[in-house]
């Protein structure tokens, strides 16, 4: 069986293998397209797939989640097999799917070869799953000993790159599905309990990004707590001060107003008696406080 193996869906020869096995133009203009999402469809002559490699670059103890695009035509027209592929050569997991399938290229059918390159697909998300395991970890102990706005960016970056992942995941079970499903895909009953273990690879995938963008937003509100909580203590300290130097603020301003007949008015020691007046009267204030544990 032939197989066209393409590093990019402007190359010329894809024209002339649409004309030979008539792929249809709205296929070739969603394998021309840089964001078309993950799906699967099928026509009389052949199978079309548009699959979602994932990206994985760390940095320390960050993780970058980006993905890449593989688009499968696979079929039979006028009585002949073909079997086309179009790829990001620069995408190792891309690479890694395809040198899985090429092993067996020589006598599989086309329906071994997309089960091989979709079941690489899948099995590479699962790095990715534990790269965010172990972020979210990070992250965990970050919030609850330095919660500072670094870790709230984390969290951000985290929840969006979650929610990329379940969006391709999501598209990755619907195709899966639908080979299962549909009586005309290319997958034949030989092929079928391969498909369905994939699936179930996939609802395992999910399962575990719902998790993890249950933990990130378990984080996000361990984060506005702790940043409440510091606020909350800022502002008890500050009218704790405030309390505690009430008195000496109110004995002062009498005391400033230049009224006649107050207490020491006349006396040679009046400026003593009426700081240690101010002096009872704060350490009053602190035993109050303290008996009332407020301080």
């Amino acid at each position: 069986m032939p197989w066209y193996a393409l590093s990019s869906p402007n190359d010329p020869k894809l024209e002339e293998l649409a004309d030979r096995f008539q792929l249809h133009p709205l296929h070739l203009e969603d394998a021309r397209s840089d964001d078309e999402r993950v799906k699967v469809e099928q026509t009389p002559q052949y199978t079309f797939a548009v699959f979602k490699p994932v990206r994985l670059k760390k940095s320390g103890e960050t993780a970058e989640v980006t993905f890449s695009t593989i688009d499968i035509f696979a079929g039979r027209a006028d009585g002949e097999t073909f079997f086309i592929t179009i790829s990001d050569p620069d995408c190792s997991t891309s690479q890694e799917a395809l040198t899985r399938a090429r092993r067996e290229a020589a006598d599989a059918k086309p329906a071994r070869l997309l089960y091989l390159i979709l079941d690489t697909i899948v099995d590479l998300y699962f790095p990715a799953i534990d790269a965010f395991d172990d972020q979210i970890d990070v992250l965990e102990d970050r919030v609850v000993a330095n919660p500072d706005p670094d870790v709230l960016q984390g969290v951000f970056t985290i929840k969006r790159q979650l929610v990329d992942l379940r969006r391709v995941l999501v598209g990755t079970r619907d195709a899966t599905l639908h080979l299962q499903r549909d009586p005309d895909s290319i997958i034949d009953a030989e092929h079928q309990p391969f498909v369905r273990d994939i699936y179930d690879h996939l609802v395992r995938l999910l399962d575990s990004v719902e998790t993890q963008r249950d933990l990130v937003n378990n984080s996000l509100d361990i984060y506005l707590s702790s940043v409440a909580n510091r606020t909350n203590e800022v502002m008890k300290v500050l009218t704790i001060l405030g309390t505690v130097v009430l008195p000496v603020l109110a004995i002062s301003s009498i005391y400033g107003m230049n009224l006649k007949g107050l207490p020491f008015e006349d006396s040679p020691h009046g400026a003593l008696y009426v700081s240690l007046m101010a002096l009872v009267s704060t350490a009053a204030l602190l035993v109050f406080l303290r008996s009332r544990r407020w301080l």
